[in-house]
C-alpha cells in the first residue's frame, strides 16, 4: 500500500471536532473585523470633510487638511487665493465640534445600547440576532456615503446615521465572544482568545486601506465600500456559522466539574478514553486528568499518534434542568462575582485604547513633524503593537491561572511607559516607534484580555450552575460599561491637547492608575488564595 501524501496526513490528523473549532474561530475573526473595517472610515473622511484650497495657478489647487490646521501651522487667509472648499455642514468655523459630534454620537449609542444588546441576545438566536446586526450595520454605513452622491449637508443626516449604526453594530461583540466561548473551554482560552482578539487592529488596518484609496477623489466610496463588505459577511454568518457544538454533535468542552455540565448536555467520560497504538492498552488516570484539565489539547492541537475522543466513549446525557433556564437578568449578571470589578476596569482601560485611537495620528503630526498621511501610517505601530500584546497577556493569565494579576502587571508598568512615551517621543522618529509598540503591547493588553478570555470567564462562573445563558449578557455588561469610556476619552483629550499634550499624558496615566484601583481587590483574591479568581480556574481534580 502506497503511503499518503504530506497534505493528507496532516489533513486525517485533526478529528472532525477540531476542524469544526478551527472553522467557528477564523469565522467569528472575519466577521468581527469586518465591523471594525466599517468604524474607521469616519477616522479618515474627517480631513476630506473640513479643507481649504489655495489656488497656485490656473486649474491647479492645492488642498490642506483641517488637522495642519487644528496643529497650528500657518494658514493663509488672503480672500483673494484662497476658497474654502469643504463638505457643508462642516465648513463652519466650529467644524472641530461638529466632527466631534460624529465621533461621540457613536460612541455613545455604542455604550447605551450594549447593555440591552445583550439581554435582547440572549433570548434570540446568535446566528440571526448577528446576520441582522450585520446587514443593518452595512446598510447605515453605506447610508453616511451616499449623502455625499446626494449632495446631503444636513447635520442631523450624518448625526442619526451614526447614532444607529451605533446601536445596530452592538449586536457583534456579545455575538462572537458567546459564540467563540461556547465551541472553547478554559483550558487555553487566554491564549486562542488573545490570538482571535487580533481582528480589532486587523479590520482598524483594513479599514483605514479602503477609506484612504477614495477619500481623496470620492469620499463617498470610503464608506460604500466597507458598508458592503460588512454586509456581505453578514450574509456568510447567516450560511455557516454553527452556535453551538451541540447543534452538529460535537463534543463540548464546557465542562463542569462532577458530571461535566454544560447547561445544555451532561458528559460522563468512559474508562477507556483512549488507547495506545502499540499494545491496546487503556491511558493512565494522569493523561485521563489532562484531557479534562486541558481540552484545548484535544481542540486545535494533533493527537500525536493517539486517537482523539471517539464517540462511542462518550455518554450525553440531558442536563437536570439546564436546557429549561431562563436567561439571565441584567441585576442577575451584575451579582456574578467580578463582573463589577472588571467592567469598571474596562471602562479606564478603554478609555486609554480609544483616546489612542482617535488622537494618536494628530499627536504624531505635532512632535515629529509629519504629514496626515504618514502620521495615520505610523500610528498602525500602536495597533501592531496591541496585537502582541494581547497575545502576551493571554499566555500569561493562562500560564499563571491569574487573570486580574495579569492585567495589573501590564496597568502598572502602562503608567510609566505612557510617561516615557510623551518625553522621548519628541526625540525622534525612531524613538517614536520604539515606544509606540511597547505603548500599544501595554495599553492594548489588559483591554484585550478583559474583553475575551475574563468576559467569557465570568459568563461561565460556577455560580451560574450550568446556566449556559449569562455569557452574551457578561459580555455586553463588561463591554458596554467600557464603551462609556471610549466616549469619555476622546472627548477629555480634545479639551486638554490644547493646554499642551502633556496633560493628555497625565490624565491617560491617571486614567491607567484609577483601571488598577479597580483590580486590587480581585488580585488580592487571586494571591492569597489560588484558583479563585475571575472564572474559577479551578482545573479539575481527581477525587
Amino acid at each position: 500500500m502506497a503511503p499518503l501524501p504530506p497534505g493528507i496526513r496532516f489533513i486525517v490528523s485533526f478529528s472532525r471536532d477540531q476542524w469544526y473549532r478551527a472553522f467557528i474561530f477564523i469565522l467569528t475573526f472575519l466577521l468581527y473585523a469586518s465591523f471594525h473595517l466599517s468604524r474607521k472610515p469616519i477616522s479618515i473622511v474627517k480631513g476630506e470633510l473640513h479643507r481649504y484650497c489655495a489656488t497656485l495657478h490656473e486649474g491647479q489647487v492645492q488642498f490642506n487638511s483641517w488637522n495642519q490646521k487644528a496643529s497650528g501651522a500657518p494658514h493663509r487667509q488672503s480672500a483673494d487665493n484662497e476658497t474654502d472648499c469643504s463638505w457643508a455642514p462642516f465648513d463652519q468655523d466650529n467644524y472641530q465640534q461638529l466632527l466631534g459630534a460624529l465621533d461621540y454620537s457613536f460612541l455613545c449609542a455604542y455604550a447605551i445600547g450594549m447593555y440591552l444588546s445583550g439581554i435582547i441576545g440572549e433570548r434570540l438566536p446568535i446566528r440571526y440576532y448577528l446576520t441582522f446586526g450585520m446587514l443593518a450595520s452595512g446598510a447605515f454605513t453605506a447610508l453616511f456615503g451616499l449623502g455625499y452622491f446626494y449632495n446631503i449637508h444636513s447635520l442631523g443626516f450624518y448625526v442619526v446615521t451614526q447614532i444607529i449604526n451605533g446601536l445596530v453594530q452592538t449586536t457583534g461583540w456579545p455575538s462572537v465572544v458567546t459564540c467563540l466561548g461556547n465551541w472553547f473551554g478554559k483550558g487555553r482560552r487566554g491564549l486562542i482568545m488573545g490570538v482571535w482578539n487580533s481582528h480589532t487592529s486587523v479590520g482598524n488596518i483594513l479599514g483605514s486601506l479602503i477609506a484612504g484609496y477614495w477619500v481623496s477623489t470620492c469620499w463617498g466610496l470610503s464608506f460604500i465600500v466597507p458598508g458592503a463588505i460588512v454586509a456581505a459577511m453578514g450574509i456568510v454568518c447567516f450560511l455557516f456559522l454553527i452556535e453551538h457544538p451541540k447543534d452538529i454533535a460535537c463534543f463540548s468542552f464546557l465542562a463542569a466539574p462532577k458530571g461535566c455540565e454544560n447547561g445544555t448536555h451532561r458528559f460522563r467520560l468512559q474508562k477507556q478514553i483512549f488507547t495506545d497504538d502499540k499494545n491496546k492498552l487503556p491511558v493512565s488516570r494522569t493523561r485521563l486528568r489532562c484531557f479534562a484539565e486541558d481540552p484545548e489539547l484535544q481542540c486545535l492541537l494533533p493527537s500525536d499518534g493517539k486517537h482523539p475522543v471517539h464517540q462511542s466513549h462518550v455518554v450525553v446525557l440531558p442536563a437536570d434542568g439546564g436546557g429549561n433556564m431562563a436567561a439571565i437578568s441584567f441585576t442577575g449578571a451584575l451579582r456574578i462575582p467580578g463582573v463589577i470589578e472588571f467592567s469598571l476596569c474596562l471602562l479606564f482601560a478603554k478609555l486609554v485604547s480609544y483616546t489612542f485611537l482617535f488622537w494618536l495620528p494628530l499627536y504624531i503630526t505635532n512632535v515629529d513633524h509629519l504629514d496626515a498621511r504618514q502620521a495615520g501610517e505610523l500610528s498602525t505601530l500602536f495597533d501592531v503593537g496591541g496585537i502582541f500584546g494581547g497575545i502576551l497577556a493571554g499566555v500569561i493569565s493562562d500560564r499563571l491561572e491569574k487573570r486580574a494579576s495579569t492585567c495589573g502587571l501590564m496597568l502598572l508598568l502602562a503608567a510609566p511607559t505612557l510617561y516615557t512615551f510623551s518625553t522621548i517621543s519628541k526625540m525622534g522618529l525612531e524613538a517614536t516607534v520604539a515606544m509606540l509598540l511597547l505603548s500599544g503591547a501595554l495599553v492594548s493588553g489588559p483591554y484585550a484580555l478583559i474583553t475575551t478570555a475574563v468576559s467569557a470567564d465570568l459568563g461561565t462562573h460556577k455560580s451560574l450552575k450550568g446556566n449556559s445563558h449569562a455569557l452574551a449578557t457578561v459580555t455586553a455588561i463588561i463591554d458596554g460599561t467600557g464603551s462609556v469610556g471610549a466616549a469619555l476619552g476622546p472627548l477629555l483629550a480634545g479639551l486638554l491637547s490644547p493646554s499642551g499634550w502633556n496633560n493628555v499624558f497625565y490624565m491617560l496615566m491617571f486614567a491607567d492608575a484609577c483601571a488598577l484601583l479597580f483590580l486590587i481587590r480581585l488580585i488580592h483574591k487571586e494571591l492569597s488564595c489560588p484558583g479563585s479568581a475571575a472564572g474559577d480556574q479551578v482545573l479539575f481534580k481527581e477525587h
